[in-house]
C-alpha cells in the first residue's frame, strides 16, 4: 500500500492504518524487551568454578562456628516440629477434638511462621544477624515449653502460635547469614548437611517423643505428650547465647569475590523498604517461578505429615511409639540419600545452574505418583518402603533449592528474599491445605484427603519450577551486572571522591506488570546542574521520576544518591536526603487557604515552631505573588499561582534534588513564563534539578542538559546547545515521529 493510500479525506490515518501503526510498535516494544541479559557461563557466579573442599570453605569462611551453632538450632526446631506430627493423634484425644480441627491447628501452626518471617526478614537485612538470632531462639525455647502446659485447643493454638513466630528466624535469618559467611562451592554441601542433621533429628524425634510419651503417660494416664514439650523447650536457649557472639560477614562477599576478584564492601548503603523489597524481587522470575510451585505444593506439605500418623493410628492401630518407630526407619533412608544431595548440587551448579532448578522440579513432579501407591499398601512395612523413594525425592529437592535461591536474589535482599518466599508457601499452602483439611478430613478419611490435597498440587509444583529454569542464567546474569556497576562506582569513588554525582541511575529496566516501559537507563545530574528529560508520550519521562522518588521499583539496575545507594530505599527515606518532586497537575490542598497549605507542607518540622516560620518565611521571598494571598483558599487561586503554591510547598524541604514533572501543563503562556523565571532563579541559586517538559524550548530556557527518551530508551544526551542543533529530535517531541533513526537518531 502507498504511503498516500494511508490517509482518508481529511488528512487522518485510516483505521487499519492506525491498526497497523499500533501493532507494529508493540512488536518493535516486544522485540526490546526479548534481549535479555545472558553472559557466558564462566561469567556467572560460583559458575564453572574450580571444586572446593567442604573443610577448605569452612576455613575461608572464618571456622565452623557459625555453621555449627545454626545447624544445631536448626535441628532442634526440627525436633519439636515432628513431635506435634507425631502427637496429633494423642492432642486430640486429650482435647475432646476432632481430626480436621487437630490437623487444622497443626498446618496453620505453619503459617504462623510467616508472620514473624517478614519482620525477621527486615531484620537480616538490615542489622547483625547473630542477636536476632539469638533472641529468636530464646523466644522459641520460652514457648515450646509453655506448649506443654496449655489446658485446651484453643490456649494450645496460642502457643503454638508464640512458636511460629520465634522460630521464623531459621528461614530468612539462617540463609542470609551461611550465605554471607561460607563461598559459593560449598553452599550445596552446608545446605544438605543442615538438612541430614535436621533429618537425623527428625529421625530420632518420632522414636524419643514417643518413648518419652509412653513412660509419661504411666498406668492411668493420657497427657504424657505434655513432658515432651517441657524436655524439648530446654536445650535451645544454650545455643541461642551463642548465636549471640557469631562474626557478622560482609554481605555479598563470595559473589564479589568470584565475579569481581575483589570482596568491596559498600559505605553506608540505605537499608531497603519492605515494599521496594517485595517488589523487586516478585519480578526475579526464577525466583517467583519457585514460589508459586512451593506455594501449590504447600496445600499437601502441611497437612501430610499430620494426615499421614492420623491415618497410621486409624488404619494400623498404631500408638505413639509405633509411630515413631516406623517414622524413623523411613528417615534413616532419607539422611542417606542427603549425604549424596551436597556434592552433586555443588557439581551440578557449577557446570549448569538450570539444570539445578530443572533436577529440582522432576524430583517433586515424580514424587506425586508415588503417594497413591504408599496409601493403597496393605500393611506396616509395605508403607513405610513406599514413603521412602518419595520422601527421599522430595528432600533432596528442598535441601538443593535454597542455596540456588540465594545465588539468584541480590544479596542485599536475601533475608527478605526468603520471607517473600515464606510469605506466599505458608500463606496460599499452609492456611489453604489446613482449611481443606480441616472441612473434609472427618467426612473424607485421612487416605482421601492427602491424597486429594498431596498429589494434583505436588504435579503443579514440580511442572512450574521445570519451567522456571530457563530463568536462571538471565537471572543470575543481572547479579553479575549489577556487581560490576558495584565495581566501577567503587573505583570512581576511590579515583575521584569530590566528582561524585547529585543523582546517578544506571542500568535501570521498569515494568508496570508485563508491559516494560524503561529500557536499560543512565545517566547523572551533577550538583547544581538542571537536567531535561524529553520525549513524547508515553516516553518514559514521568516514571523515571516515579523510580527516582522511590514510587516505583526497577526490574533492574541501581540508583545513588550522591554516591549512596538508594535503590531499595523508601520514599519517605528518599525525602528525608532531599530528593523532592513537584507533581504535575494540581498540587495543593483546594480547600485550604494558603498559609494552611504552607504550614501542612512543613508538617515534619512541626516540633520546631521557629523552623517552620523560617522556611514559610524563605518561600515567601521566593514567592513574592502569594503575599496577601495567605488566607484565600487555594481553588481561588489562578491556574499559575496554585502551581507557584505546589513549588512553595516543596521548596519549605530545601530539596537537594528538586523534581518538576511538567511544570507547564494547562497554563497559559504568560503564566507559564512567570514560573520558568522563578525556576530559573532556582537554577542559578545553583539548586540541582531533573525536570520533565513535554515543550522543547521551555525545557531549554531552565536546563544545562537535555536527554531525548522515544519508547522507554535514551536516544539522545547532551548539552541544550547540542541538543538545539538536532532537527530531527525537535520534529519528534512536536510532531511524535515515529522514525527517529531514518533522520540522523
Amino acid at each position: 500500500m502507498a504511503e498516500g493510500d494511508d490517509l482518508q479525506g481529511d488528512g487522518t490515518l485510516s483505521a487499519a492504518a492506525l491498526a497497523g501503526t499500533v501493532l507494529d510498535e508493540e512488536a518493535a516494544r516486544q522485540a526490546v524487551q526479548a534481549d535479555e541479559i545472558l553472559f557466558a557461563d564462566d561469567l556467572l557466579p560460583g559458575v564453572g568454578s574450580e571444586s572446593l573442599g567442604l573443610k577448605k570453605g569452612l576455613v575461608m569462611g572464618g571456622g565452623a562456628t557459625t555453621f555449627v551453632v545454626l545447624l544445631i538450632l536448626n535441628s532442634l526446631d526440627e525436633l519439636q516440629t515432628s513431635a506435634f506430627a507425631l502427637l496429633a493423634p494423642d492432642i486430640r484425644d486429650t482435647f475432646g477434638v476432632g481430626d480436621g480441627t487437630i490437623t487444622f491447628i497443626g498446618a496453620i501452626s505453619a503459617a504462623f511462621v510467616v508472620l514473624g518471617a517478614v519482620p525477621m526478614g527486615w531484620l537480616a537485612d538490615r542489622y547483625r544477624r547473630g542477636p536476632t538470632i539469638g533472641w529468636s531462639s530464646i523466644a522459641f525455647s520460652i514457648c515450646v515449653f509453655l506448649s506443654g502446659f496449655v489446658p485446651n485447643a484453643f490456649a494450645f493454638f496460642w502457643a503454638r502460635f508464640g512458636v511460629g513466630i520465634a522460630k521464623a528466624n531459621t528461614i530468612p535469618v539462617h540463609g542470609s547469614l551461611l550465605a554471607d559467611t561460607y563461598p559459593i562451592g560449598i553452599r550445596g554441601r552446608v545446605g544438605a548437611i543442615t538438612a541430614i542433621a535436621g533429618r537425623g533429628v527428625a529421625v530420632i524425634s518420632p522414636l524419643l517423643v514417643g518413648l518419652i510419651t509412653e513412660i509419661a503417660n504411666g498406668p492411668g494416664e493420657v497427657d504424657g505428650w505434655r513432658w515432651a514439650y517441657y524436655i524439648l523447650g530446654v536445650p535451645v536457649v544454650f545455643f541461642a547465647l551463642a548465636a549471640f557472639r557469631l562474626r557478622e560477614p560482609t554481605r555479598g562477599q563470595w559473589e564479589k569475590q568470584d565475579v569481581l576478584g575483589d570482596s568491596i564492601a559498600e559505605e553506608d548503603p540505605l537499608p531497603p523498604s519492605m515494599d521496594a523489597a517485595f517488589a523487586r524481587l516478585w519480578k526475579i522470575r526464577t525466583l517467583r517461578g519457585v514460589i508459586v510451585g512451593f506455594s501449590a505444593m504447600g496445600f499437601g506439605i502441611f497437612t501430610a505429615p499430620f494426615l499421614e500418623n492420623i491415618f497410621l493410628e486409624d488404619e494400623f492401630n498404631l500408638e505413639a511409639l509405633d509411630r515413631g518407630i516406623a517414622k524413623t526407619a523411613g528417615g534413616v533412608f532419607v539422611m542417606i540419600a542427603l549425604v549424596y544431595v551436597g556434592p552433586r548440587f555443588d557439581r551440578l551448579y557449577r557446570e549448569n545452574p538450570s539444570r539445578v532448578l530443572r533436577l529440582i522440579g522432576g524430583l517433586i513432579f515424580f514424587s506425586a505418583f508415588l503417594m497413591p501407591v504408599q496409601y493403597f499398601m496393605p500393611n506396616v512395612p509395605l508403607f513405610v518402603a513406599m514413603s521412602v523413594p518419595r520422601e527421599v525425592m522430595l528432600f533432596a529437592a528442598f535441601a538443593m533449592v535454597q542455596p540456588l535461591m540465594q545465588s539468584i536474589v541480590p544479596y542485599r535482599l536475601r533475608g527478605l528474599g526468603s520471607a517473600l518466599g515464606t510469605l506466599y508457601i505458608f500463606f496460599t499452602g499452609a492456611v489453604g491445605g489446613g482449611f481443606l483439611a480441616f472441612l473434609f478430613a472427618d467426612a473424607w478419611g485421612a487416605r482421601t484427603t492427602v491424597l486429594m490435597l498431596s498429589v494434583p498440587t505436588t504435579i503443579l509444583g514440580g511442572f512450574l519450577m521445570v519451567r522456571a529454569a530457563t530463568f536462571v542464567k538471565s537471572d543470575l546474569s543481572i547479579v553479575v551486572q549489577e556487581l560490576q556497576e558495584e565495581l566501577d562506582e567503587a573505583e570512581r569513588r576511590a579515583s575521584a571522591p569530590e566528582d561524585l554525582p547529585a543523582l546517578q541511575m544506571n542500568n535501570v529496566d521498569f515494568s508496570y506488570g508485563r508491559v516494560q516501559v524503561l529500557f536499560d537507563i543512565g545517566f547523572e545530574v551533577k550538583k547544581g546542574e538542571s537536567l531535561a528529560l524529553l520525549g513524547t508520550n508515553g516516553a518514559g519521562k514521568s516514571t523515571i521520576l516515579r523510580v527516582i522518588g522511590g514510587l516505583s521499583t526497577p526490574s533492574r539496575g541501581v540508583l545513588r544518591h550522591h554516591g549512596r545507594t538508594i535503590t531499595f530505599s523508601s520514599p519517605q527515606a528518599r525525602a528525608g536526603l532531599g530528593i523532592q518532586q513537584l507533581p504535575g497537575g494540581r498540587g495543593v490542598f483546594g480547600d485550604m487557604t494558603v498559609r494552611q497549605n504552607l504550614v501542612m507542607g512543613a508538617y515534619k518540622f512541626r516540633h520546631d515552631k521557629a523552623d517552620v516560620r523560617r522556611r514559610i518565611g524563605y518561600v515567601e521571598e521566593l514567592f513574592p505573588a502569594l503575599r496577601g494571598r495567605e488566607n484565600d483558599l487555594a481553588l481561588n487561586l489562578s491556574g499559575g499561582q496554585q502551581q507557584m503554591l505546589a513549588l512553595a510547598i516543596t521548596m519549605l524541604n530545601e530539596p537537594d534534588v528538586l523534581m518538576i514533572d511538567e511544570l507547564s501543563l494547562g497554563l497559559a503562556p504568560s503564566v507559564v513564563q512567570e514560573l520558568l523565571e522563578l525556576v530559573d532563579r532556582l537554577r542559578e541559586a545553583g539548586q540541582t534539578m531533573v525536570v520533565v517538559e513535554q515543550s522543547i524550548n521551555i525545557a531549554l530556557q531552565i536546563s544545562d542538559r537535555a536527554i531525548f527518551l522515544e519508547k522507554g530508551q535514551i536516544r539522545f544526551e547532551g548539552s541544550a546547545a547540542e541538543l538545539l542543533e538536532r532537527d530531527d529530535i525537535a520534529r519528534a517531541v512536536f510532531l511524535g515521529d515515529r522514525d527517529l533513526g531514518d533522520e540522523g537518531g
